[in-house]
């Protein structure tokens, strides 16, 4: 069973910094791309950030490159994401994301359907 345990988040002001983890188990985790997609209040569920198997491709929303870096830690299983620069509109749930097939890497929202339970990320201006 696909198991995603997201830490990390909390409430900071603008333009400060969070890190992100996600443990995961249940599956070979360097055989998937994975990624950070987040759902803001009142908003619908957005995808942020993919990273591939090997962890050499990387993706980006527009909105976020540039002040995101998404790494993923094979010894660790874990996978991250630093949020730097941060601003009130990067208030949601963070979620990270398995791929539904091996070795791909896609910037779909539903190309990602298994998630953990989230961790809430706070900007106050």
């Amino acid at each position: 069973e696909v198991h995603l345990v997201e830490s990390g988040g909390g409430l900071v002001q603008s333009g400060e910094s969070l890190r992100l983890s996600c443990v995961a188990s249940g599956f070979p985790f360097g055989a998937y791309g994975l990624a950070w997609v987040r759902q803001g209040p009142g908003k619908e569920l957005e995808w942020v950030s993919s990273i591939s198997a090997t962890g050499g491709v990387t993706y980006y929303a527009d909105s976020v490159r540039g002040r995101f870096t998404i790494s993923r830690d094979s010894a660790g299983d874990t996978l991250f994401l630093q949020l730097n620069k941060l601003k009130t509109e990067d208030t949601a749930t963070y979620y990270c994301a398995r791929h539904k097939s091996q070795y791909r890497i896609s910037t779909r929202l539903n190309d990602y359907p298994y998630r953990g339970q989230g961790t809430q990320v706070t900007v106050s201006s």
